[in-house]
């Protein structure tokens, strides 16, 4: 049994070690933080470099990239586009607003930290990040990914009740 487990760690190593090179992008683009990422993935900054490209649809995607604010009316369908995706799958906030509303802080309307209702591996700082912050933000997942870190997915699944009821109170589900 210890042999298995051995095996399968070491497996799992490798996969993360291959998958951080091969990243397809969902753009949940809702502001202003949007118009950053075409330079980003063209030809100056070139993300694509890194392994990572656009992609347009939730089941075949493994980063949901959230660029600008979330409103609550808008919630509930990023939180339907993370649960199509397959696992592994891993959650960028783009942007201040997605860290703590940004401008729209004092808003009703405006969710003011994300992870509390999905789980944010990396968080880009800024309002609004330049390409080479987002490049960064991209380069750090990568790493988190190769060192097995990045399991929000994971934490999502475990604490499930927990991001739900986050979700129902806001939703008045």
């Amino acid at each position: 049994m210890e042999l298995q487990e051995t095996l399968e760690e070491g497996y799992v190593e490798i996969l993360d070690h291959l998958r951080k090179r091969s990243l397809w992008m969902l753009q949940y683009c809702t502001a202003c933080g949007a118009m950053e990422i075409p330079p980003t993935i063209t030809s100056r900054f070139d993300a694509e470099r890194f392994g990572i490209a656009p992609f347009v649809t939730s089941r075949q995607s493994d980063i949901l990239l959230v660029t600008g604010y979330v409103n609550i009316k808008t919630l509930r369908r990023l939180i339907t586009v993370y649960e199509q995706m397959l696992p592994p799958k891993y959650v960028i906030g783009f942007g201040s607003c997605t860290i703590n509303g940004g401008i729209y802080w004092d808003s009703y309307a405006i969710v003011k930290r994300l992870d509390l209702y999905l789980p944010v591996d990396v968080y880009i700082a800024g309002c609004m990040p330049t390409p080479m912050a987002v490049l960064e933000g991209f380069r750090t997942l990568m790493k988190l990914i190769d060192e097995g870190k990045a399991n929000g997915w994971k934490k999502y699944q475990e604490n499930y009740e927990y991001y739900k009821e986050n979700q129902r109170k806001v939703l008045k589900w």
